[in-house]
């Protein structure tokens, strides 16, 4: 099967953990930059990706790279790419894109040089004056990046972190691949009680049950490619059938608590629409008063910080009550995600570690407490 180079984009600050994943599903040539890692691969390592990825947001096949200073560069380094290896006579082949320090900086004019080249470049090869682009979507998405191009066909689709699971959300949802990266950083693989104590609308404690069974994220959505004909249906087939034989077995202790009764009753839809019901039970509960389940065990959560749900003054006071009802918490990691930037402070204890992350457009830290290794 032909190889080809894959992208990856993540959230900013996710780029080493999403190359980790890529290399532990045996993938080649993974290296990683911001807010992106590549590897190179088949359309089975493709379809594993998408499947299988839990902090990724998509995956996206490279078809070139070349300079675009002037509109007519751009043209023509689209024009110059073979196009017609991937996307047939009826394809739909809309563009998205971006650019960043760069000459051509109007995103739409772009857009719409790319699609004309796109569209010269299939009509001369298919003999067509017009395309009706009737069948499976292409999704073209192009970066300009100090003044360097690339164009990439979007394998995806939906974005990854839309695992099909959210029946609804809250007020302030945390994106799956964000709640992913802190159970990955918790180092949760499912031996320890996991308590996330202002679980929201549950995604936090659905991806700890996700990752603990071991099981696919994707398994519950389809992808962009899983309509193109170019690629075959049984490379689906066998990248779904190897994700279901990974899955684990077992027993979990994870434990999801909120004051809403609503979110509660959101994230309780959103667990069994993700199949792990069984595995997650949700109680109300004051995290700052509630008692410790059991001696040891995780805490990972996303407590509300001042820019949503509650203004910086409270949030600041929950920080405090969390600090003294947890001060003597020995035997738990803890493991907490905020935009505030006196959490310490507040909290009362420098973390052990802790690491810059972007949850969307608002930069968050991640702390860690109870951990010496990582991140």
């Amino acid at each position: 099967m032909e190889k080809f180079t894959f992208a990856v984009p993540c959230l900013f600050g996710l780029e080493g953990l999403v190359g980790e994943e890529l290399r532990r599903m045996g993938l080649s040539e993974v290296r990683v930059e911001d807010r992106r890692a590549f590897f190179t691969g088949d359309f089975l390592d493709m379809a594993r990706a998408n499947l299988r990825l839990r902090m990724g947001e998509r995956v996206m096949l490279l078809l070139g790279r070349f300079e675009a200073r002037t509109f007519e560069a751009l043209y023509q380094g689209v024009k110059a790419l073979p196009l017609e290896d991937l996307i047939p006579r009826d394809g739909q082949f809309p563009v998205k894109g971006y650019s960043l320090n760069s000459q051509l900086h109007s995103v739409p004019d772009c857009q719409a040089i790319v699609k004309k080249a796109a569209v010269d470049r299939l009509g001369a090869k298919y003999g067509l004056t017009w395309l009706p682009e009737t069948g499976a979507v292409y999704q073209i998405r192009f970066s300009l990046m100090k003044d360097v191009c690339e164009v990439f066909l979007d394998t995806s689709g939906l974005s990854l972190h839309k695992r099909g699971y959210r029946a609804v959300g809250n007020e302030a949802p945390l994106h799956e691949t964000m709640a992913a990266a802190m159970v990955n950083l918790a180092r949760y693989r499912g031996r320890d009680f996991f308590w996330d104590p202002f679980c929201g609308s549950g995604t936090i404690v659905i991806e700890a049950a996700l990752a603990a069974l071991n099981r696919a994220p994707g398994l519950g959505r389809s992808f962009g490619a899983e309509r193109w004909p170019t690629v075959p249906r049984e490379v689906w087939q066998q990248a779904r059938a190897e994700a279901k034989d990974l899955e684990y077995r077992g027993e979990y202790r994870i434990l999801g608590t909120d004051l809403d009764e609503n979110s509660l009753e959101i994230a309780k839809a959103n667990a069994v629409k993700a199949g792990v019901a069984k595995y997650v039970t949700f109680r109300q509960g004051d995290a700052t008063r509630l008692p410790l389940p059991c001696d040891r065990g995780t805490i990972c959560c996303n407590p509300p910080y001042g820019e949503r749900m509650l203004e910086q003054k409270s949030a600041q006071r929950l920080y405090q009550a969390m600090g003294r009802h947890w001060k003597f918490a020995d035997g738990w990691k803890k493991v907490i995600i905020s935009s505030e930037p006196e959490f310490e402070r507040c909290y009362g204890k420098a973390a052990d570690k802790k690491r810059k992350l972007y949850n969307g457009r608002l930069q968050c830290y991640v702390y860690l407490y109870g951990e010496k290794g990582r991140p």
